[in-house]
């Protein structure tokens, strides 16, 4: 048996979740080296800056996914 199918959906997305933020926090990191480093290439600096933008994406996703929706 694997890990993911002993945990229920809302537990996996909370994993995805995490794995998420910390990916885009590596990206931030990573983006402000370059532009702390001055010498940066406009066109990895682009790339990185759109990962990071797909990736905060994916994560309000699953963010949304875990929220109940509640009308008040």
């Amino acid at each position: 048996m694997n890990i993911a199918s002993e945990m229920n959906s809302e537990e996996v997305l909370r994993v995805k979740l995490e794995v998420l933020r910390r990916e885009h926090r590596d990206l931030d990191d990573a983006i402000r080296a370059l532009q702390d480093k001055g010498t940066s290439d406009a066109f990895t600096l682009v790339r990185l800056k759109k990962q990071k933008l797909a990736l905060k994406d994916r994560i309000a996703l699953i963010e949304d996914q875990l929220t109940p929706d509640i009308i008040a």
